[in-house]
């Protein structure tokens, strides 16, 4: 038996790779949509700085169209899901993208937002130790994902709403409630 693709969905510094790192934590293999912007900076020995970041991603979006993340992982997430049965993804972002998932794999993709009050994730991003944000920055990035990348679509669409207001308990335990109503499927 497989179960059901979960994918996190939310705006920076919602808490997505907190819920990650649960759900790695619960036996899930996870496929990071970010990691292919990180391994093409790498690949191209480019910084890590938000503009690299934004660069890389429209660029990888302009060759491969708004779905390019999806297109990009399917290959990972079919080995992912047929080798360990537990997979999510971290970091689903356009409607496009959305699409070809639920092409691929049917009513077997979830769609849970995570999701954090505006000024909270904001102070979240701005004291990151890894590829912090200010404000100024974390707003830029907001305003370009939503214009750019077509975020809300997904976001609007989610099967469930996991609200990450709180302390990291609070969260895995509203995050542990909702992977309680997600059913069991056959493949």
């Amino acid at each position: 038996m497989s179960e059901k693709i979960i994918a996190l969905i939310g705006m920076c510094g919602s808490g997505k790779s907190v819920g990650a790192d649960y759900l790695t934590r619960k036996g899930y293999r996870g496929v990071y949509f970010g990691g292919i912007t990180l391994a093409e900076l790498k690949r191209r020995n480019m910084e890590v700085t938000p503009e690299n970041e934004k660069h890389v991603r429209e660029e990888l979006r302009r060759t491969h169209g708004m779905a390019a993340f999806a297109i990009l992982s399917l290959e990972e997430i079919r080995r992912l899901r047929t080798e360990h049965g537990r997979v999510y993804i971290d970091g689903l972002y356009s409607w496009e993208e959305y699409k070809v998932l639920r092409e691929e794999f049917g009513s077997e993709i979830v769609l849970i937002e995570v999701y954090a009050d505006k000024d909270i994730r904001y102070a979240r991003l701005n004291n990151r130790p890894e590829r912090p944000l200010t404000a100024e920055e974390a707003e830029k990035r907001d305003i370009s994902e939503i214009e750019n990348a077509a975020k809300g679509g997904p976001i609007a669409f989610s099967d469930f709403k996991c609200a990450n207001n709180g302390n990291i308990e609070e969260f895995e335990k509203e995050l542990e409630r909702i992977l309680g109503k997600i059913t069991v499927i056959k493949p």
